[in-house]
């Protein structure tokens, strides 16, 4: 059992991830038909080790990778090599993970500033005198 890095403190385990060899999509030649050159990569994130904080994170991304079930699908069939494939399907992966640790921050609410309420309602006037030069004179 290996061990997969994701930050100097937190790794997973590869028994965690499914991988699954397939026959790629599109154009290729005779190599396509043939070999079974792209990745299926399987990530249960509610069965996994990852902290809960990270599972929520992952789970709430709109990504069509995730689905109902919170499996991550990811399908690596860019290079022509297994192994290559391999490798971008675990990087995919791992950036994944890393961008769900990252803790949002806080949004704290604010006031707009006395002289921007001053521009918005200055700006408003000009649109309005500008609109009202366009309409045709009273009779």
């Amino acid at each position: 059992m290996a061990e997969i890095p994701i930050t100097p403190h937190l790794s997973i385990d590869d028994s965690e991830i499914e991988l699954t060899s397939i026959r790629a999509q599109g154009s290729g030649g005779q190599n396509v038909n043939k070999v079974a050159n792209a990745i299926h990569l399987r990530f249960d994130i509610g069965a996994s080790s990852l902290p809960e904080s990270c599972k929520t994170r992952l789970l709430n991304l709109r990504d069509q990778r995730i689905s109902n079930d919170g499996v991550l699908v990811i399908k690596a069939q860019e290079f022509r090599s297994l192994e290559q494939n391999r490798e971008a399907a675990l990087e995919r992966l791992i950036a994944l993970i890393r961008a769900a640790l990252v803790v949002p921050r806080q949004r704290r609410p604010t006031k707009p500033t006395l002289a921007s309420r001053k521009r918005r309602l200055e700006t408003k006037q000009r649109q309005a005198r500008t609109k009202a030069l366009r309409r045709k004179p009273d009779e």
